[in-house]
């Protein structure tokens, strides 16, 4: 374990990648990337150490490749979710992620992103005003209070399934 909390965070959701199934390359990257430090290579997160700003971006990234299918995943390069619809399962799904990890929502909605928006985001999820779930939803990846009821299994935040399958 490590003093450094910032690390510390890193290194959990690194964990958390390996256990979900999504490839993690630690690499030296020589162009801008959209998101400092991080970009998608084949389904592989890839993460410069030394340009990465906030470890929640890489929650956030994950998001996006966790909600399409495996296959169209293994040639996902880059920026991803270029789509709004994307985005919002993107944002939902970190959101999940780091409720299932114990952090702070700041980490992901830390003010040097998602547009001056981040204090919106955390009051709305942490409140319970959630967007992007039904259609994580609608992939199986989680269950709204109605269905999980229904299903007898907790509701979002908690996942049913980190990855979507092809299939």
């Amino acid at each position: 374990m490590t003093d450094n909390p910032e690390l510390a965070t890193k290194e959990k959701i690194l964990q958390f990648f390996l256990d979900i199934g999504i490839p993690v390359k630690k690499t030296e990257l020589a162009r801008q990337t959209f998101l400092p430090g991080i970009s998608i290579e084949h389904g592989t997160i890839l993460i410069d150490e030394s340009k990465l700003l906030h470890p929640g971006d890489l929650l956030h990234e994950a998001g996006h490749l966790a909600v399409i299918p495996a296959q169209k995943r293994q040639q996902t390069q880059n920026n991803v979710g270029m789509k709004a619809a994307e985005e919002m399962m993107a944002i939902a799904w970190s959101y999940a992620a780091l409720v299932h990890l114990g952090l702070e929502p700041s980490c992901v909605f830390h003010n040097g992103g998602y547009r001056g928006e981040s204090e919106s985001l955390i009051e709305n999820f942490t409140k319970g005003r959630y967007f992007g779930v039904p259609m994580l939803q609608w992939l199986g990846l989680t269950a709204d209070g109605k269905r999980a009821e229904e299903m007898g299994i907790k509701p979002y935040p908690s996942m049913i399934k980190w990855i979507l399958d092809d299939g």
